[in-house]
Parts: structure tokens; C-alpha cells; sequence
């Protein structure tokens, strides 16, 4: 069923407000949804856009408040947002006249319908189908076109040799969270010149063990900063937790700090990628 343009969107989290605010769609947004895991919207670089639009919960999505809203678009990923468990999915909000939205990077495993994409080409084609839906194509056109040169620029100053070992660590303490092949982080590492030592496990963000880090011997541990869990307790953790002490990267203190919302789904994944592309060339050029 084609969409008629949206007027009253609700954007869950900060990779899809990011989406509407790059395409320059801030009009069409009524207000967002920011639960406590996102940095503070003050510091984003559309910060600005935020304050026009309405801070809306800083709770899970919910159908409740999207219909007290009166939305007419919700924009969020599956299982970041849309959920079976919580009664909002794209189909039931079919049934109540509402039109939805739904990442292609989180589709990987969207049940019925899976889409296989690799994060960064979710991204692009996020932008592309937005772009067609409000009738910004060129715009979109333009922001995907910026972004391939920015990533291919990074690809061409990789380090030589072969590609760093990285792990990445979201939290967990008997357990560690972590990035797999379908998610942003996974192309961060590998387009900036390392290899995600999770990155053959086909999944979005899973559970790992310790036993299977140290086995990798990860020279570089990417820590997700969360507002609700500050980098700076994860890495205090890994520095005095047991299982970590003889991980190359723990040993040596080579810890980076990526943005939650360079992590997720966003148009900050290009930012994300620059960011720990330099930090990476200044540790191969240290080694």
C-alpha cells in the first residue's frame, strides 16, 4: 500500500529522528521517543531539530502513546521499537490507520519478511526509502552519495598489514553483549581496517562468553557509551575482571569510546566510522 506523506511522525530513539532530521524532514516529525540508554539529545548534532519537535516519553515504544499522539507515521527499528511482546508492530498499526516505518539494518531476522542488508547498505537504503516517501529523493540522494565518499576515504587510509583484532563491548558481566555481522559496529570495524572478532556470527547484537574473548585475544575493546551506563564503568570492570586480564587490549589499555548513536542505525555511523578509523591508524602507527 503506498504511504501518503506523513505530517504527525513518531520517532523512536536516536538513529530515527537522526534519519528525518538529515533529510531535512524536522517538519513532518510531531515528537520522539528516547528511552535512557541515549546520550542527551543536547548533545547531538541536531540538537537544535530536537527542540522543535516534542519530547514525548523516555519510555519504550508503546501503542498507547502513539495513539494518544495521534501520529500518523512511526519510525523505529524491530525489536529496538516495534515489538511483538509489546503489542506494536507495523501489522497493528496497519489495523489503526497508521503508517510505519521499520529500519532495514534491524529486518535481518523480521519474522516473514527478513531483509539482508549490511548495516552501512540499511542505512542508504533507509534514506532512499524515506526520501521517496516524503519526496526528498534528491536530498537523500545527495546525503547517501556524501556518505560513500566519507566511508571510502576512511577505506583508502586503513592501516596496512593485517586487520586489527577488535571486540566490541555493549555490557554484561557474566556474559558480555556484543556486536555481531548485522549491526553498524560490525561495518565500523572492518571498513576502519580491523576485524570484529564476532563479525562471522550471523545475528544483530548477541551474547558472548569470556572464554571465547580471551580465546580471540582482541588487541583493540570498543566500549558503548550509554547515558545510564557511563563508558568509564565498563572499562573499571573489564580492567579488574579476571576472566579480561590477559586480553591484549585490557593489558595495554586500549579502550575506545563509541556514542550509542554512532552505534545504532543513524546517519552518525559515518561520524562513528571516522572517529575510530583515526584512533585505529594512530594504534597501528604505536604498535
Amino acid at each position: 500500500m503506498p504511504y501518503t506523506t506523513p505530517e504527525r511522525a513518531v520517532v523512536y530513539e536516536g538513529g530515527s529522528a537522526d534519519k528525518m532530521f538529515a533529510l531535512g524532514l524536522t517538519d513532518h516529525v510531531l515528537g520522539y521517543v528516547m528511552p535512557p540508554a541515549n546520550p542527551p539529545v543536547s548533545e547531538s548534532p541536531w540538537a537544535a531539530e530536537y527542540e522543535e519537535i516534542a519530547f514525548l516519553s523516555d519510555d519504550l515504544l508503546n501503542r498507547e502513546l502513539v495513539v494518544d499522539a495521534n501520529a500518523d507515521f512511526v519510525v523505529a527499528g524491530w525489536n529496538s521499537g516495534f515489538s511483538d511482546s509489546r503489542g506494536i508492530t507495523p501489522e497493528i498499526l496497519d489495523t489503526l490507520g497508521i503508517q510505519s516505518f521499520m529500519h532495514a539494518e534491524s529486518c535481518f531476522n523480521y519474522p516473514g519478511f527478513p531483509e539482508q542488508h549490511t548495516p552501512f547498505d540499511g542505512l542508504y537504503t533507509d534514506l532512499e526509502r524515506l526520501g521517496q516517501i516524503f519526496g526528498v529523493e534528491d536530498r537523500a540522494a545527495e546525503l547517501i552519495a556524501d556518505y560513500q565518499v566519507r566511508v571510502a576515504s576512511v577505506q583508502e587510509q586503513a592501516p596496512d598489514g593485517d586487520p586489527i583484532k577488535v571486540f566490541l563491548y555493549d555490557f554484561g558481566t557474566d556474559k558480555p553483549f556484543t556486536a555481531a555481522r548485522q549491526v553498524p559496529p560490525n561495518d565500523i570495524i572492518r571498513f576502519a581496517g580491523g576485524v570484529n572478532i564476532f563479525g562471522d556470527v550471523e545475528a544483530r547484537w548477541t551474547e558472548a562468553s569470556w572464554e571465547s574473548v580471551v580465546e580471540a585475544e582482541p588487541e583493540v575493546i570498543i566500549i558503548l557509551e550509554y547515558q545510564d551506563q557511563p563508558a568509564q564503568e565498563k572499562i573499571d570492570f573489564l580492567m579488574s575482571h579476571p576472566s579480561a586480564a590477559t586480553i591484549p587490549a585490557v593489558v595495554n589499555e586500549n579502550f575506545y569510546v563509541l556514542d550509542y548513536n554512532e552505534a545504532i542505525s543513524s546517519p552518525r555511523n559515518i561520524d562513528g566510522l571516522e572517529g575510530f578509523a583515526e584512533y585505529l591508524r594512530e594504534y597501528a602507527e604505536s604498535r
